[in-house]
């Protein structure tokens, strides 16, 4: 943490000041020889983490900057950066930003254009804007302008247990596994593990309940056929047959997922897998590691468990961006201080660190090019860079616009009702197409 101010600099303090000097524009370097609290914004889900692990590590850097990180559920934090944001004495520096939300803040103001001028004259000469994939650098751009960088570059795939697969008979997943060839297989996964003649494996688990995310399970599935949310003039483009049958696939997994999986997201189709019951689960990369190798989080080894992207169409495989991207606050009075922070976590070094000691998903070419510390973590980086082309090549992400909470929230809506069968996929895609019309314009 920061040390004291006192009268003398200590030996350690000289040594990062020549330290940065030589890594940071001179300017910078002076301006931060006193110390400097900055205050950040971050989901809970992984606020301690931050605070704990990345803040500790970035001060034996830079001692002078103090970090406090703040935690807020992730349903109030939005909220709660748009009012911070917009207050005339706003309290944070850096807002940790989900994927969708950066057209949202951009729009009022409230986040700093990161190549503009000011900030050029902070940022390290290394720092190598070029070495970031396309995906996930661009979730933090709106409108030419770059807000932010990637944090954690996480990237819906496809979990999947080879024990299972094994007992099954069934081949491992690979990228030319196809929606069509997967339902095929599915029955096959659906299994009495122990002979009891009752079933107590099942072939899938992921989103089937009623919540912003779970939309994002059809949009990957549509998005591998070649279909997409918007068309050039950004009014909905998934009201057609491609959409449909998409959805009509998203369902039909439900056949095979565990009972009562109408109700499942996020934790309890984790908890499924975790716990060895299904076959596969589509899920956000960034679980990997508590899935597969942290033994107080799962029953599973990395022997057992395989990382894919997820089945493909006709367009190819499916994939879909989530990203976490760091941005600093446009009324900041501590933006050099706040941009260096953000910096060391993207760089070169602190994301290979991060990413060696912390199991956070890399976006740097050079990072997922390098052979990484960890044996469990090279079939990663070779499913997560396929995922972060894919993505980029079949533009698989939410809505980006000022109002796509909003408009995320009309497909949660259609999309339950169609799952739970009140209305067909087709019925459910032409109300939410006119719903989410009307509110982008």
């Amino acid at each position: 943490m920061i040390q004291s101010h006192t009268n003398s600099i200590s030996r350690r303090a000289l040594l990062v000041a020549a330290t940065l000097a030589a890594t940071l524009p001179a300017s910078f370097a002076l301006a931060q020889s006193e110390p400097v609290e900055i205050h950040v914004m971050a989901n809970e889900a992984f606020s301690n983490m931050i605070q704990s692990s990345e803040v500790a590590e970035f001060n034996k850097h830079y001692p002078n900057i103090k970090v406090t990180v703040d935690g807020v559920p992730y349903v109030e934090l939005l909220a709660k950066m748009m009012l911070d944001a917009t207050s005339p004495t706003p309290v944070y520096d850096v807002l940790i930003v989900d994927d969708p939300w950066t057209p949202q803040l951009a729009d009022v103001g409230a986040l700093q254009d990161l190549k503009s001028t000011e900030m050029a004259g902070f940022t390290a000469a290394d720092f190598d804007w070029a070495d970031f994939n396309a995906a996930p650098l661009a979730a933090s751009e709106w409108k030419g302008t770059q807000y932010g960088v990637p944090l954690r570059s996480n990237m819906l795939m496809m979990f999947y247990n080879r024990s299972l697969y094994q007992k099954a008979g069934v081949p491992e997943p690979t990228p030319a596994l196809t929606w069509e060839q997967y339902l095929e297989q599915a029955p096959k996964l659906v299994q009495d593990t122990n002979g009891d003649g009752k079933v107590d494996a099942w072939a899938i688990d992921t989103y089937f309940v009623r919540e912003p995310l779970t939309p994002t399970i059809w949009q990957t599935i549509m998005n591998s056929n070649g279909g997409k949310l918007l068309d050039a003039d950004g009014k909905p483009a998934f009201n057609n047959e491609i959409g449909a049958a998409a959805l009509e696939t998203h369902k039909k997994l439900l056949d095979f997922a565990p009972p009562g999986a109408l109700a499942h997201g996020f934790t309890e189709s984790l908890q499924a897998f975790r716990q060895g019951t299904v076959a596969a689960m589509f899920q956000w990369g960034s679980v990997y590691r508590s899935s597969a190798v942290d033994p107080k989080t799962t029953t599973l080894t990395p022997e057992q468990v395989g990382i894919q992207v997820l089945p493909a169409g006709s367009a190819g495989p499916g994939a879909h961006r989530g990203i976490w991207s760091g941005a600093v606050s446009a009324k900041s009075e501590k933006k050099q201080a706040a941009w260096t922070f953000l910096q060391w976590l993207s760089s070169k070094e602190g994301e290979t660190w991060r990413a060696n000691t912390l199991g956070t998903f890399p976006a740097r070419k050079s990072t997922l090019a390098s052979k990484p510390e960890s044996e469990w973590l090279a079939p990663v980086y070779t499913a997560l860079q396929l995922a972060y082309d894919v993505a980029a090549k079949g533009e698989m992400w939410r809505i980006r616009n000022p109002r796509s909470d909003a408009a995320q929230q009309i497909l949660a809506d259609e999309v339950a009702r169609a799952m739970a069968g009140r209305v067909t996929a087709a019925e459910a895609l032409q109300t939410a197409s006119e719903k989410i019309e009307k509110v982008l314009n």
